[in-house]
């Protein structure tokens, strides 16, 4: 059987029966079953040699250095309290009392304080051992201003009202309504929602919605900015809560949402609504499409690198005033297949706060494509008949799939294991040697000696033995089936996807927090644990590949 959409609209974990399937599709999915016996995340145990060598040490050094720097604090101090007692000790004769030990641990401090005005160094203040430690002291010091971890204290997503949800027949019935589309057209849009992945309880804004009850669909900016409120307002709010940070405490504020940038701007309207500093640093991100979410986590970071604080990053897309009204079958996709959504991400990078963080950042990476295709593929601009739309190129799969690789061939070398890097190394040189050969006997007249050489396949890195958990962006089964294909996923790393595409549909940038949303709280078939690390993958319009790898603490 498939999986089932949750009635309030949560991800429903899938059943005994589902978990069997090759595949958590959608009951109209495509997809057929493959023979062979099904892994589980038990099948992917690696030695313990081999964990340990996995083990970031930089990490784990920083984690604890901040304890064993206020140890260290402690341990000065009972020095100097001990040479000082010994001193008063020496020369009253007799044992000091506390009154005394006080008073000498002043004048101490206050020459010390003096010495560092004047730079004298007429007389030895502290013992040897007392330097020693107050000199390691400074050097710890120094290493914990130069780290600056990223944490990410808690993130919340964005859970629609009943009254937003609507079923496939309703969302053709919406379409028919805006007596635009031919019947060609919306037998299309049929065809496409069979074979999206989506269920049959996704959210669409009320201002569409209502024209179900025979009103007049709302195309008002006043109608597109009050879906953002209901949103973004909804999220902000719980994640803050989540991670018991007040909205002063917010330092940076990153919004991403790529076809609605009002004015004043969605940065102004949160800041206004939940009376933040006047000093707080706002970016308000627009036209990065689904790969946005990361590109604001990465800003993020970057700012926060500046000075100790919080950021709060919010990702949404608002569908309002993006319904296309044409019938040009390249713009018809996004009719059915993007969804209201939203996800609030609350980050710090003070080391006071990650003993209560949810995860840390290891390492964020973003690919961006150059050429005209890449530019092209997702395109927002006009039909024949002059109806606005995001326009989807044919060549979109391979130009994701040539981003992509660059993304992962840029992240491998931190996540991957050193035995798959090795085993990556010795495939290029492959290649390369027999590129090389091949060129040179062509050039010397033996084509025929060239023609007979082998021809190495590209070795494909595990990325299952460094990343215990995937979020493969939302953006259709085809996606989700592509990438499953090409890195050798099995069922239980792609299920958060194909359930966050389920019961949510293509939530555009934030599909990923629904997707760690349902590993964190649903998944047993790959239960989440401390030490266990994840890892997002999105793409977006430009053309641009991102990718993030979390630490769960």
């Amino acid at each position: 059987m498939p999986p089932q959409e949750n009635k309030d609209g949560g991800a429903a974990a899938p059943t005994a029966e589902a978990s069997t399937l090759r595949r958590t599709s959608s009951e109209s999915s495509m997809s057929g079953g493959e023979d062979g016996p099904i892994k589980t995340y038990r099948d992917y145990k690696v030695r313990k040699s081999s964990l340990i060598g996995m083990i970031n040490w930089t990490h784990v050094l920083y984690v604890y250095l901040p304890v064993i720097f206020v140890v260290g604090l402690g341990v000065l101090l009972a020095q100097i309290v001990y040479q000082v007692v010994n001193d008063l000790s020496s020369s009253i004769g007799h044992q000091a009392n506390l009154f005394d030990i006080l008073n000498a641990l002043k004048d101490l401090f206050l020459k010390l304080f003096e010495r560092s005005l004047h730079l004298s160094h007429d007389e030895t203040l502290l013992s040897s051992s007392a330097k020693i430690t107050a000199l390691v002291l400074v050097v710890m010091g120094v290493l914990l201003r130069m780290d600056n971890p990223v944490y990410l204290l808690s993130f919340a997503t964005f859970h629609a009202p009943d009254s937003w949800k609507v079923s496939h027949e309703q969302i053709i019935e919406m379409m028919r309504r805006q007596n635009t589309y031919t019947d060609e057209s919306l037998d299309f849009m049929r065809r496409l929602l069979v074979r999206s992945g989506t269920g049959q309880s996704t959210a669409w804004p009320p201002g569409i919605v209502q024209c179900l009850e025979g009103k007049e669909t709302d195309k008002t900016i006043e109608g597109s900015r009050k879906e953002a409120e209901y949103v973004i307002f909804d999220i902000v709010e719980k994640a803050l809560k989540k991670a018991k940070v007040h909205p002063k405490e917010i330092d940076v504020l990153v919004i991403n949402c790529s076809l609605f940038s009002p004015t004043p701007s969605l940065c102004a309207m949160v800041v206004s609504k939940f009376g933040m500093r006047s000093d707080v640093l706002t970016y308000n991100l627009s036209g990065m499409g689904c790969a946005a979410s990361l590109i604001s986590v990465g800003l993020a970071k970057d700012m926060l690198q500046r000075h100790r604080g919080k950021a709060l990053v919010v990702s949404t897309e608002i569908i309002t005033p993006n319904l296309y009204y044409g019938n040009e079958r390249g713009f018809l996709l996004q009719n059915t297949l993007f969804r209201c959504g939203g996800a609030a991400i609350v980050l710090s990078n003070k080391w006071s706060d990650g003993r209560r963080a949810w995860y840390k950042l290891l390492h964020t990476v973003r690919v961006q494509g150059t050429g005209e295709k890449d530019y092209q593929c997702v395109f927002e601009t006009q039909d024949e008949e002059g109806h606005r739309g995001v326009r989807l190129s044919k060549d979109i799969v391979k130009v994701a799939g040539k981003c992509m690789e660059k993304n992962m061939t840029t992240i491998g070398p931190y996540v991957l294991p050193l035995s798959e890097q090795i085993k990556v190394v010795y495939s290029l040189m492959v290649r390369f040697f027999f590129k090389t050969l091949r060129k040179t006997l062509t050039s010397a007249g033996k084509e025929k000696w060239a023609v007979n050489l082998p021809h190495p396949k590209v070795f494909v890195p595990d990325f299952k033995r460094g990343i215990d958990h995937f979020c493969i962006h939302a953006g259709g089964r085809a996606v989700i089936d592509g990438i499953e294909k090409n890195m050798k996923l099995e069922l239980f790393h792609s299920e958060p996807s194909r359930m966050a595409l389920l019961n949510f549909g293509n939530t555009s940038s934030s599909s990923i927090w629904y997707e760690l949303e349902y590993i964190q709280e649903k998944q047993t078939t790959n239960p989440l644990r401390k030490g266990h690390r994840v890892m997002q993958v999105a793409f977006g319009s430009g053309f641009k590949c991102t990718s993030g790898v979390w630490l769960k603490l």
